[in-house]
């Protein structure tokens, strides 16, 4: 027994101490101050897979550290920050493996040119790079490639994907009503091909895209438009036929390119600095800012109604009850003088998209307010933008999808396949439209489509009022289309083209901020730590987490609490 308390004590006393050295050390870990730029500094600009628009959670602790992961602002500043930084004398840019969409990469293309206007030189060094990173280093003075390596540019393709026969086979049957005759979201259940309507679209968006690509890498690369696209039709290009080409300059190792480099900027040894560590360099020790302050709000992901009494933001996803809270915050900040919100969704839940706009326009009245979008600011993403201030898009950024649609489905024939059955007493006439295990009755549709024609109508009303434009000239260009951004300009869905810079641009103009005078930028949501998930509760776990990124744009609310929404039809991944 002795033994057995002597134990038990021992083990308790050594948890206290375990967790107490943990806590000890990741505090001293977020105290860490900014890092050191020795002289005749490189900064190592490594780009790889989905550059989030939020941080993701920091654990900064030991082995389960990981290595901080930039963000699209962070780029957008690491630049700035280079641009002026005494002791970094260039930049090297190696992407590798990016899933970013093409509004983000002509952000990181324009921060690049951006930072070439100060003089320093930007080599790029490539590693198997597909169309995405070569469209990216295209504007680099130099682009090196391994001489065993291969340039895979050959093109752009959007492959759509159709559930119909699948579920026939299991027995489910999915039903979809829609207002908009582009709003094809439940085509991928019910559908085993593309309508003409998405055909239609889809056509578009890939002409328009691979006309940019093409555009761009065409006047990098100082070469005719038709020639590139006669060029293109080659690719894939082994090292050899790229240098061939003229699509690299040199091939050659990593420590070649370096070398190179060193003799390009004759000032002696260089010292190269990751973009994890560079991030940790404070905009203001170069600077960089001012007195103002400007909020950059990032609202990203699907768009749901999150939890009442929920004060966390979720990691992942626009949860309108903690985006809500941010806006109040924001709106209630006296030392804040404008707002950039920075909008990175498909849309989704109708009825939390609509209490989104609701609290946007109460903090356009109090704040200066611009929009600027991202990849996506599509369906919902659009409908909590139109508060009548500036929207600024990238050419690439998806947007529009102007539309509503209602999902569900009908498990009948699934539970008859596993024998399950069920007995139901329903008292109100359309107690049971909700049912999993039945189909819509025609009058129970007429009953829902006459809900759908009403949010719809709303839909286009509230564009037509934030665009100043009558609903007879908007609705034309709803039906749940969605355009890219440089074709919404043309219908003035919005303002202007551009990103993080131009919106800053317009803000400042807002809130009668001279163009010439630095802001100070502060970030909403802030990174959460370990600390926060430890001591708040996450809203979403890591399996729904995944499972949102397996199926993009298709929020766990269809399948469990219904209801009408407002989200892109598609997810477009042009490769």
């Amino acid at each position: 027994m002795a033994k057995f308390l002597f134990g038990l004590i021992t083990g308790v006393i050594l948890c206290v101490v375990g967790v107490f050295l943990i806590f000890f050390a990741l505090a001293r870990s977020f105290r860490e101050s900014a890092p050191a730029v020795a002289q005749n500094s490189v900064l190592q600009l490594q780009l790889s897979g989905d550059i989030p628009e939020r941080p993701p959670v920091e654990v900064p602790f030991g082995a389960l550290a990981d290595r901080p992961a930039p963000t699209v602002t962070g780029v957008w500043m690491m630049l700035r920050k280079a641009a002026v930084d005494a002791h970094v004398k260039a930049v090297v840019l190696e992407p590798d493996s990016l899933s970013v969409g093409w509004g983000k990469l002509e952000e990181f293309r324009a921060d690049l040119e951006t930072f070439k206007k100060s003089g320093k030189p930007l080599f790029a060094f490539l590693k198997t790079p597909g169309g995405r990173e070569y469209y990216l280093a295209s504007v680099a003075d130099r682009i090196y490639l391994g001489p065993a390596d291969w340039l895979n540019l050959k093109g752009l393709a959007v492959q759509l994907v159709y559930f119909k026969n699948t579920l026939d086979k299991v027995g489910i049957n999915v039903q979809v009503e829609h207002d908009g005759k582009y709003k094809d979201f439940g085509d991928m259940f019910t559908r085993t091909s593309m309508s003409p309507e998405t055909r239609e679209v889809m056509t578009s968006v890939v002409d328009d895209l691979y006309g940019n690509l093409v555009g761009g890498i065409a006047q990098a690369r100082k070469k005719n438009g038709d020639d590139m696209r006669a060029l293109i039709d080659q690719g894939p290009f082994l090292a050899n036929e790229a240098l061939r080409d003229g699509l690299v300059d040199q091939l050659g190792y990593e420590d070649q390119m370096f070398a190179d480099l060193r003799q390009k900027v004759n000032s002696g040894e260089l010292h190269k600095i990751s973009s994890g560590k560079y991030q940790k360099v404070t905009p203001d020790s170069l600077g960089l800012e001012g007195r103002h302050r400007i909020a950059m709000l990032v609202a990203d992901g699907d768009i749901t109604r999150g939890s009442a009494g929920d004060d966390n933001a979720s990691d992942t996803g626009i949860q309108a009850t903690s985006f809500i809270k941010l806006l109040r915050q924001i709106g209630g900040d006296s030392s804040v003088d404008g707002v950039v919100v920075r909008i990175d969704s498909p849309g989704g839940d109708a009825v939390a998209s609509d209490e989104i706009w609701r609290e946007m326009n109460l903090l356009s009245k109090k704040k200066p307010l611009v929009v600027s979008m991202s990849d996506y600011a599509a369906s919902g993403g659009y409908y909590m933008a139109m508060t009548g201030d500036p929207v600024v898009a990238y050419p690439g950024t998806l947007t529009g999808s102007i539309g509503v649609v209602f999902v569900k489905p009908d498990v009948h024939g699934l539970m008859d396949k596993l024998g399950i059955d069920s007995d139901t007493i329903a008292r109100g006439h359309f107690a049971e439209i909700d049912s999993l295990s039945k189909s819509l009755s025609p009058e129970e549709l007429a009953k829902l489509k006459a809900g759908i024609d009403a949010n719809y109508h709303e839909f286009v009303d509230k564009v037509a009022q934030a665009r100043h434009r009558p609903f007879d000239q908007v609705e034309p260009l709803a039906q749940g289309r969605v355009w890219l951004g440089d074709q919404a300009k043309e219908r003035g869905l919005v303002d202007e083209l551009g990103g993080i810079d131009r919106a800053f641009e317009l803000v400042k103009q807002k809130a009668k901020i001279p163009a010439s005078e630095n802001v100070a930028i502060v970030m909403y949501p802030p990174r959460r730590s370990i600390l926060d998930v430890l001591f708040g509760r996450a809203a979403d776990s890591a399996i729904e987490s995944r499972l949102r990124h397996m199926v993009r744009g298709l929020p766990p609310e269809v399948w469990t609490k219904g209801g009408l929404l407002r989200i892109m039809p598609y997810t477009i991944d042009a490769q």
